[in-house]
C-alpha cells in the first residue's frame, strides 16, 4: 500500500510541476513515503522603466506603447539590420571562396557571442541580397563598422547595406 502511495504522490507532483518555466529548476525525490519538491523561484525581471533607463545610458533609442489588447507595455528598442548584397569582386578562386566563408561565419559567429548581433543568415535564394544580420548596437555607425569588419565585405565579394529597425524588447521569434 506504501508503495501505491509513493507512486501516487509521484506522479501528482510530476503533473503539477509540468509546466514549469525555463528559469525555474525543479528537482524531485523520494525519501521514505514523502515526495520532496525544490522549486526556485524566477529571477526578479526589470521594469520596462528600468530597462529603458539603461538602454539610454548606453545610447540605445527606445519608446514604448501599450498594448490595446492586453494593457501590456510593450518596449520597443531600435536595431540595425545589415542586408548582405553580391558585391563588385566575386572573381575569387574556389579556395579562396572557402577560406573567405570560413572566415565569415567566424566573425558573425563572434558578433552573436560578444553580444553585438542577435541573428544572421543567409536567404535560400540566389538574389543579389546573400543574406542579413541584426545587430543590437546604439548606433548606426557602430554597426557599420562591425558590419564592415566582415572578411567577406573586406574582400569586396559582399557589401553592407545597413538600415535602422524597430522591434519589441525582448520578444522572440516564433
Amino acid at each position: 500500500m506504501k508503495k501505491v502511495a509513493v507512486i501516487c504522490l509521484t506522479i501528482f507532483a510530476l503533473v503539477s510541476c509540468r509546466k514549469v518555466e525555463k528559469e525555474e529548476m525543479v528537482t524531485e525525490e523520494v525519501v521514505k513515503d514523502t515526495v520532496v519538491v525544490d522549486v526556485r523561484e524566477k529571477p526578479i525581471k526589470k521594469s520596462i522603466k528600468q530597462i529603458k533607463k539603461e538602454l539610454a545610458a548606453e545610447g540605445y533609442q527606445t519608446f514604448d506603447y501599450i498594448d490595446e489588447q492586453t494593457k501590456d507595455t510593450i518596449l520597443m528598442q531600435q536595431y540595425f539590420i545589415a542586408f548582405l548584397k553580391n558585391g563588385t569582386i566575386r572573381s575569387q578562386n574556389e579556395e579562396d571562396v572557402e577560406i573567405l566563408q570560413k572566415e565569415h561565419l567566424a566573425h558573425l559567429k563572434k558578433m552573436y557571442e560578444l553580444g553585438y548581433a542577435d541573428i544572421s543568415g543567409p536567404f535560400g535564394d540566389k538574389g543579389d541580397i546573400r543574406g542579413i544580420t541584426i545587430y543590437n548596437v546604439p548606433t548606426l555607425k557602430m554597426a557599420d563598422s562591425l558590419a564592415n569588419a566582415d572578411p567577406m565585405v573586406k574582400a569586396g565579394r559582399l557589401v553592407i547595406e545597413i538600415h535602422p529597425w524597430w522591434a519589441g524588447k525582448g520578444l522572440p521569434l516564433r
